[in-house]
């Protein structure tokens, strides 16, 4: 198997960051892992690189579909497959680099997927019951998917009671077929300092223009109901944009909390897998991951 080195971390741990650097230092370029990354004008609330970034080294899976798309996780493998398998066949170094772990363990374990289509009836229905009942019904209806998934997240709940009323399975260990022989890196901070990076990070999207850009959206007439399914910074802002949250303080305090439970539950899916070699972020990381590759490559 090709060899694929993975970077992977929390929100505002610096692994994009990390991930450009050490694409430009190993003649490599970068396939996005990250599930909202994927569509075009979701920028500062995705966390997307710069436009200075993006000069610096290519990258792929950025803007490639429109949200009006439904854009899925078996789409998302095909298409990292296509774009690591061409870096590789030009003869440079791919790097696969996000936060979103499902989307990692897809390409890292090599899911085998089955292609799904939105069931609306029956998303409409399933939005309507409490997260108990959810639970329940993911689990009568695919207990190995019931046994892995986030509990507490409705949209991958519903996803997985989708997959399983379509005929298919949910990703599970044991349908996987590696393609891969993955280097996997990751990069966070203790708790105290994590949730600093990640108060001081949404204060810049915010005075950069994030709610300017929900605003847009909802201008250029993307739903609400679209908007609250992309991601903690859409959701929480339609609502401050609706009203429903009160101040920009409001807004700032609750997206805050939301986004460092997610970076919590980020910690906990990558933690499972035990082959991630974890970088520490007092020292020089970029130089210990440079040092890992070269220790990685040379077997």
């Amino acid at each position: 198997m090709q060899n694929l080195i993975v970077i992977l971390g929390t929100n505002a741990s610096g692994k994009s960051e990390l991930g450009i650097r050490l694409a430009n230092h190993l003649g490599g370029e970068i396939v996005s892992a990250d599930s909202r990354q994927v569509y075009r004008g979701l920028d500062l609330g995705s966390g997307k690189i710069t436009p200075a970034q993006a000069g610096t080294v290519k990258h792929h899976l950025i803007d490639v579909a429109d949200l009006s798309d439904y854009f899925s996780l078996a789409q998302y493998q095909r298409a990292a497959y296509s774009a690591i398998d061409s870096i590789s066949g030009s003869g440079r170094r791919p790097l696969l680099v996000g936060g979103t772990g499902l989307y990692i363990s897809a390409i890292v374990a090599g899911y085998e997927l089955v292609e799904v289509p939105p069931n609306d009836p029956l998303r409409t229905e399933l939005e309507g019951l409490p997260l108990p009942q959810l639970v329940a019904r993911l689990e009568k209806a695919d207990p190995a998917a019931a046994s892995r998934i986030d509990k507490g997240n409705r949209r991958r709940l519903i996803r997985a009671i989708e997959i399983a009323a379509g005929g298919g399975t949910h990703t599970t260990a044991h349908q996987s077929s590696p393609r891969y022989n993955c280097l996997q890196l990751g990069l966070t901070w203790p708790r105290e300092i994590l949730e600093q990076r990640i108060e001081q990070r949404l204060r810049d999207r915010l005075a950069n223009g994030m709610i300017e850009e929900v605003a847009g959206l909802r201008a250029r007439g993307v739903p609400d109901l679209r908007l609250e399914k992309l991601g903690l910074e859409y959701r929480y802002i339609t609502r401050f944009l609706r009203g429903e949250l009160a101040t920009l303080d409001d807004l700032r305090r609750e997206l805050g909390i939301a986004i460092r439970q997610f970076a919590k539950g980020q910690i906990t899916w990558f933690k499972r897998d035990r082959r991630i070699l974890w970088l520490d972020p007092f020292g020089d990381y970029f130089q210990e991951a440079c040092d890992r590759v070269r220790e990685w490559e040379a077997g």
